[in-house]
């Protein structure tokens, strides 16, 4: 058994999984296995086709197993991660999405961060570069925090955040549900993996890591309709799976701002 598990649901988008696989190759971090969950319309699945044929079998050369799923009828990105889930089986989950071109060492500081801190989960923002050229002030301000990572109790109404290239600690994400409540939903919705980053940030904590050397490859989203978010499912989803701190929660230590410019 590997130390990570690196689950990709795909769908419609062979040029951008065949990119992701291609990242896979040239990470610094090698004990990693690959599970691939391929929702893509009879027809036009494209597993099977030379491209990603050749990337499955460099893989496996370089000594990693690659389990390759078709995976229907879609019932939704829920689902389809909660059966991604529960095909792995390595302590650490790193879900990516089939459309991000990784740096290298990404696996490798992610990893060595979640180790440190013992959280729920570090994650790495996608990087538009078309932007790159444009400057926007007033969306650049951050935060960055200077203790441990520690658990964050706020309620439902606070503001979400998401991230398409997550490590989770799986003990810690089965803790909270997973995706198990995926049939609460319809198939069409959006905010399953925001939902789920929620209550690992309410009971351990979670972090975000810069730089993120994750870049998105600009690929039509495959959710047109987002009307239904599952971070609806937030409050019932804390009492059903008890989400409270696991331990006393610190002060905050100050925060370094960092300004736009």
């Amino acid at each position: 058994m590997a130390l990570v598990d690196v689950l990709i649901p795909t769908c419609h988008r062979k040029t951008g999984l065949a990119i992701v696989l291609t990242s896979l190759l040239n990470q610094t971090f090698t004990d990693f296995d690959v599970f691939i969950s391929d929702q893509t319309s009879d027809g036009d699945t494209y597993l099977e086709s030379i491209e990603i044929q050749t990337l499955v079998q460099a893989l496996k050369w370089h000594g990693h197993q690659v389990m390759l799923h078709r995976h229907l009828p879609q019932r939704g990105m829920a689902e389809q991660r909660n059966f991604l889930v529960e095909k792995s089986r390595a302590p650490y989950v790193h879900f990516l999405d089939d459309d991000v071109l990784l740096d290298p060492p990404v696996m490798e500081r992610m990893l060595r961060v979640l180790q440190a801190e013992r959280c729920g989960f570090v994650g790495c923002a996608a990087t538009g570069l078309g932007y790159l050229k444009e400057v926007r002030s007033h969306q650049q301000h951050i935060e960055l925090w200077t203790g441990p990572v520690q658990p964050e109790p706020f309620e439902p109404d606070s503001i979400p955040w998401d991230r398409p290239n997550i490590l989770y600690d799986r003990a810690k994400l089965l803790d909270v549900g997973g995706f198990s409540w995926w049939h609460r939903l319809p198939p069409v919705h959006a905010g399953e993996e925001v939902v789920v980053q929620f209550l690992l940030i309410r009971k351990y904590g979670g972090c975000g890591i810069l730089p993120s050397g994750t870049y998105h490859l600009g690929l039509p989203t495959n959710v047109d309709d987002r009307r239904c978010n599952a971070v609806k499912l937030f409050g019932e989803l804390i009492q059903e799976f008890n989400v409270y701190p696991v331990k006393p929660i610190e002060p905050r230590p100050e925060q370094i701002s960092v300004p736009g410019r």
